[in-house]
């Protein structure tokens, strides 16, 4: 399918196509083969004459994911509906531990992210054990790493190394985006295949796995979903009323 490495978060403004471009370019100037793309402002549907545009501007293989914020299980539930026959990647971040559960066992939902430095540090086995049952994607991010100050870096360092394997031994599908809001962060794949490697001490065998394999996996999930006429999460009863 796509024999290179993916970066599988890159932030753009959806508002301001001149963002995307310069985002892409340098991206291509990396050898960046395969992106995931994420509105960092917040619409949750990519109207399709834009992707289309994105298209030819880049030699780039896209794709495009969404990502709620979510507080509370009452969010959850009111904005989840909206996600039936989605197309994208969907991926939920809370700090919320209800949102979270929620999140791991609904087939709605892809990724459930702790790229966020305070959400990292709530993640449970709880959640993983119920995303390796739904075939779900735990995402980590590389950014905290990126931080100027000497001590949170240390100090994200020592958590993004924690759980990161904490979920290598339970094995997890994992995602690990660079998810970098500054462009002179961006990286190759392979450079953060190798931060992975020597400073989080991930075996390389599974860092580029990480990297290459999982992404895929994580697509072919999307497709399997909008094949599926009933989501394993609906049920119908008389009427057709779905609950």
């Amino acid at each position: 399918m796509f024999l290179s490495y993916f970066e599988s978060r890159l932030l753009v403004n959806f508002d301001n196509f001149n963002d995307i471009k310069n985002k892409l370019e340098l991206c291509e100037k990396l050898g960046i083969k395969n992106l995931i793309l994420e509105p960092e402002n917040k619409i949750i549907t990519i109207p399709s004459e834009i992707k289309s545009k994105v298209g030819l501007e880049t030699k780039i293989n896209i794709f495009y994911r969404i990502n709620l914020r979510l507080n509370n299980p009452e969010d959850f539930k009111r904005r989840i509906r909206h996600f039936n026959n989605f197309s994208d990647i969907l991926s939920i971040e809370s700090l919320n531990k209800e949102v979270q559960l929620r999140a791991a066992r609904d087939s709605r939902v892809d990724i459930v992210s702790f790229s966020n430095l305070e959400v990292i540090k709530t993640l449970t086995p709880g959640v993983i054990s119920l995303m390796k049952q739904n075939n779900s994607f735990l995402e980590f991010s590389l950014a905290p790493l990126m931080v100027k100050n000497k001590a949170n870096q240390s100090k994200n360092f020592r958590n993004l190394y924690r759980y990161i394997h904490l979920a290598l031994k339970s094995k997890v599908n994992c995602i690990i985006s660079g998810n970098f809001a500054d462009i002179y962060d961006f990286r190759h794949p392979r450079a953060l295949i190798s931060i992975c490697h020597t400073l989080l001490g991930i075996p390389l065998d599974r860092a580029k796995k990480i990297y290459k394999l999982n992404p895929i996996l994580l697509l072919e999930r999307v497709k399997k979903r909008l094949n599926n006429k009933i989501e394993p999460e609906v049920k119908l009863i008389k009427g057709g009323e779905i609950l």
